[in-house]
């Protein structure tokens, strides 16, 4: 009886991916801490569950469940995801905003901008997350943010500051439009959430300069 074709999707590993033998997924996952892996019977179940987040290793019994149908434990952060934070010396002041990955904290993107303030660098942060996993042909990761007002923008394709443009913020905004624009000529699946900083500590992509 010939045996069935198993598809091994590898969430968090040396390499995360789909493969297509469990030689060549074990070489991803052994001895790899917090090695995240599950073997599917069919290509289109593997592909799902690589694009949803992974399993989670909490011991919480509490459980919720994702769209998958898999369970996940309540109270946790995705580690397979994006993070973004923005830090502003003064509000506005200089302004810069990055993102990272949020298990290895590997720096993405960043910029930096003359005039800004802290909502604004977090709203393009998000928006910059989700052209650059775009770009990549990337699975929806979910992003990360500790920004209700940029999360909202987001959502409403808008960038609600009160900020004026001047000289001193031209390319700011310059910047601001094309993220604007790109929401309302893209689509995304990406979940875009609220970092809970009580529960996990301060974001990944901090600044570290509070």
């Amino acid at each position: 009886m010939a045996t069935k074709k198993k598809f091994y999707v590898v969430w968090v590993g040396a390499k995360p991916g789909i493969y297509l033998s469990w030689s060549d997924c074990e070489a991803q996952i052994k001895g790899f801490p917090g090695a995240r892996y599950q073997s599917f019977p069919t290509k289109e179940e593997a592909q799902a569950a690589f694009s949803a987040p992974p399993p989670s290793k909490s011991t919480t019994p509490k459980a919720t469940t994702r769209r998958s149908g898999k369970p996940i434990s309540a109270g946790t952060y995705q580690p397979m995801s994006l993070c973004v934070d923005a830090a502003c010396s003064g509000n506005p002041g200089v302004m810069e905003y990055q993102g990272v990955y949020t298990r290895t904290g590997q720096q993405l993107f960043h910029k930096k901008f003359q005039l800004g303030t802290n909502n604004i660098g977090e709203f393009l942060g998000i928006v910059h997350a989700l052209a650059f996993l775009q770009k990549e042909g990337q699975p929806p990761l979910t992003i990360y943010s500790d920004s209700e007002n940029a999360i909202k923008w987001v959502r409403q394709k808008k960038c609600k500051t009160t900020l004026k443009p001047s000289a001193a913020t031209a390319e700011l905004f310059e910047v601001i439009r094309r993220a604007e624009q790109w929401l309302e000529t893209n689509r995304y699946d990406n979940p875009i959430l609220k970092w809970n900083t009580a529960a996990w500590g301060e974001i990944p992509a901090d600044f570290g300069r509070k």
